[in-house]
């Protein structure tokens, strides 16, 4: 749930026409419920009403599944089709927009075929759509469940091929060097706070119309119509990061329409913590995670030459990221740069190695493999449209959710006392998501995650040091939904668990997707191998198409 741009260095950074009939009234007397509250639950009644029309409609017209376009990089057998959902549920006849979806088969018999399994990998901006070739590609994670259902991914609404929003040129966003995130003086803390004012300015100039309607519940409702479309009375779903969200607000608007539902590193529910409280908690577990590598790259120090203790690793990290304040290497690489590398590692153990060789290669003499690692592609034109598309999405999304604080004496307060003891991401989280403080969309009131009639059995799957979605957020939602088992990786920290190689997990995850079946109690594993230097690199890049949204 965090994204990898800095925002504050980036430079500068409808209507449709009301569904025919009457909906269901409150059912609370006007003498008890004020026309505020009243408003809510008519539109709420509205929205319920509109997403069974939608979803009515797309069970009808099914996907036209054809080749994926050459320019997508899903070759086949991947196919690729569209649904239509409203942009407004409470406006289902209004205006529509149109939901990119792809499809690998399933592998096994057709005695074996259990139907669709939908895929999200977080964000809020990421996009789902590599998910089947973990088919294609046979990975053997994924084998056997491939052989009992279709893998389908999608672009979430605002996402990539999905109506995509923007917030402000895409070159802009990428160019580099941009502000340091750790504030000097007011005046640095000034002009942050002008950038994330100007980039919310920009999210309204050019992606106005969607902004009210940018929000996990209509993301949810758009993955009601997907599931219909699909033409499967209930759902089958593996939601990784932010996409475990978007699982637990499906399962509360929808209990009765989920089958199976997996839910990996898992993002806090609780309304108290959507979404300005998340990022603070999330402050605190990337310094944790933070030492948890430096303590890896000084006990591999014959490999890397960094510092054979965790202290000088960190001195080697002070000294980097002053040195590219003075001067940014390669002319491009200064201190935000270099975080928005570094924080791969808090977030994956599949990149421990290769940010900790590219800083090696670093300090003995080769500047070039950092500025490669670290630095913008302003060639890359297509990518850096999606990057800033990501984190437009996120942007969006996240303060659309929630309503955030406005006052700066309480974001400036907030975070100079974390920053005291969790340096390592506490400011440059907080100019991130500083634009939800100005924003010029509606902010709404999270949806209250909980069990509703139906819900089967969720399976929840955390890391117990995880950096992007604290612990505390997996346990926070297995209270929430009852019947639901927790399986904990102890003594462990990547971010998307069930990519990993861990039979104690594995296991588990094939049992509860191929036969419906969960232990009578919580699990407790032990962690997954620790990566080795030699090998771990190249499984990075490898695997890098395949990790959880880092958002």
């Amino acid at each position: 749930m965090k994204r990898t741009a800095v925002l504050g260095s980036a430079g500068t950074l409808i209507a449709g026409t009301l569904i025919a009939g009457a909906f269901a009234a409150p059912s609370a007397s006007a003498g008890t419920t004020d026309r505020s509250t009243e408003g809510k639950l008519q539109s709420r009644d509205a929205e319920a009403l509109g997403v069974r029309l939608a979803a009515a409609r797309a069970a009808k017209e099914g996907i036209d599944w054809k080749d994926c376009p050459a320019d997508w990089g899903l070759p086949k057998p991947v196919q690729c089709g569209w649904v239509t959902v409203p942009v407004d549920y409470a406006r289902p006849n209004g205006r529509t927009i149109e939901i990119a979806v792809d499809r690998a088969r399933s592998t096994g018999t057709a005695g074996e075929r259990q139907g669709s399994l939908v895929y999200n990998p977080g964000g809020p901006g990421g996009s789902g759509m590599r998910f089947p070739l973990r088919v294609t590609t046979k990975n053997p994670l994924w084998e056997k469940t491939a052989k009992a259902y279709d893998f389908v991914g999608f672009d979430p609404r605002g996402v990539g091929h999905s109506a995509p929003i923007s917030c402000m040129d895409p070159q802009e966003f990428v160019k580099a060097p941009k502000l340091d995130p750790v504030p000097d003086s007011e005046a640095d803390k000034q002009a942050q706070r002008k950038l994330a004012r100007e980039y919310a300015d920009g999210c309204k100039d050019r992606s106005g119309a969607m902004l009210a309607h940018m929000t996990t519940p209509n993301t949810a409702r758009d993955l009601d119509v997907i599931r219909a479309a699909l033409g499967e009375k209930k759902l089958n779903y593996l939601g990784v990061s932010y996409g475990t969200y978007i699982g637990g607000v499906y399962a509360t608007l929808f209990p009765g329409h989920v089958r199976r539902m997996i839910v990996d590193s898992v993002v806090n529910p609780s309304r108290q913590k959507i979404w300005y409280e998340a990022n603070l908690d999330q402050d605190v577990a990337f310094e944790t995670r933070w030492n948890d590598w430096k303590a890896w790259v000084a006990k591999n120090d014959a490999t890397y030459h960094i510092g054979d203790t965790p202290e000088k690793v960190q001195r080697q990290w002070e000294q980097l990221r002053a040195k590219a304040k003075r001067s940014p290497i390669g002319g491009v690489v200064g201190p935000a740069e270099l975080l928005g590398f570094f924080q791969s590692a808090p977030y994956y153990d599949s990149a421990w190695a290769s940010v900790a060789g590219v800083w090696s290669k670093y300090l003995a003499g080769d500047e070039q493999a950092l500025v490669d690692a670290a630095g913008p592609d302003m060639s890359d034109t297509a990518g850096n449209t999606a990057s800033e598309n990501g984190n437009a999405v996120y942007t969006a999304v996240e303060c659309a959710d929630a309503k955030w604080p406005t006052s700066w004496k309480k974001w400036d307060r907030d975070n100079t006392r974390l920053h005291r003891d969790h340096p390592f991401l506490t400011w440059s989280n907080a100019w991130l998501n500083l634009p939800c403080a100005t924003w010029g969309g509606p902010q709404h009131t999270p949806l209250e995650v909980r069990t509703g009639k139906g819900l089967p059995q969720v399976l929840i799957v955390q890391s117990e040091r995880d950096a992007a979605t604290p612990y505390e957020g997996a346990v926070e939602l297995h209270q929430r939904l009852k019947g639901s088992r927790l399986i904990t990786e102890k003594d462990a920290g990547s971010h998307g668990v069930t990519g990993l190689v861990n039979s104690c997990i594995n296991d588990r995850v094939d049992a509860y997707l191929l036969k419906g079946t969960v232990d009578g109690e919580d699990v407790t594993c032990a962690p997954h191998a620790t990566p080795k230097p030699a090998a771990a690199a190249a499984k990075a890049k490898a695997d890098a198409a395949d990790l959880p949204a880092m958002h």
